[in-house]
């Protein structure tokens, strides 16, 4: 007779532990809901800042391969404005200097940014090359 009023004492225990976890369960609806929409404007804001960050990377690896381009055409004697042009990204500005017996290129280009109120950002790239010996001369 000793063991029936120990089932029946763990019995009740465990009611009441389920009971416990079922009222703290109810008590947490709908708590992820708000979570999630606490979180997700931060999630977008973060996506959008990771692909202009990635847009902006791909713009600048273009406007260094045109100022690059632009200063070795100028410095072999062909318009280097020209050969600039050919390789910047949509919108660059190249402008192509020369001071004694060195070319510098410097090209200029707007990221285009996802969203309609970001401040807009321009990167730019600047390559240097020495005149080329016997060239007809350096043309900007």
């Amino acid at each position: 007779m000793s063991a029936e009023p120990a089932r029946n004492t763990v019995g009740r225990r465990a009611g009441a532990v389920w009971r416990l976890w079922r009222s703290r369960v109810a008590c947490e609806r709908g708590s992820f809901t708000a979570e999630l929409a606490a979180g997700l404007p931060a999630l977008m804001l973060l996506l959008v800042a990771g692909l202009t960050a990635v847009n902006a990377v791909g713009t600048r690896v273009a406007c260094v391969d045109a100022a690059r381009e632009a200063a070795l055409a100028a410095a072999r004697g062909e318009s280097g404005t020209v050969a600039g042009t050919r390789y910047a990204p949509d919108g660059a500005e190249v402008s192509v200097t020369v001071a004694g017996d060195r070319v510098t290129a410097t090209v200029r280009a707007p990221v285009r940014t996802f969203g309609t109120r970001l401040p807009r950002l321009v990167v730019s790239a600047e390559a240097v090359a020495a005149v080329e010996p016997g060239a007809p001369g350096p043309v900007p």
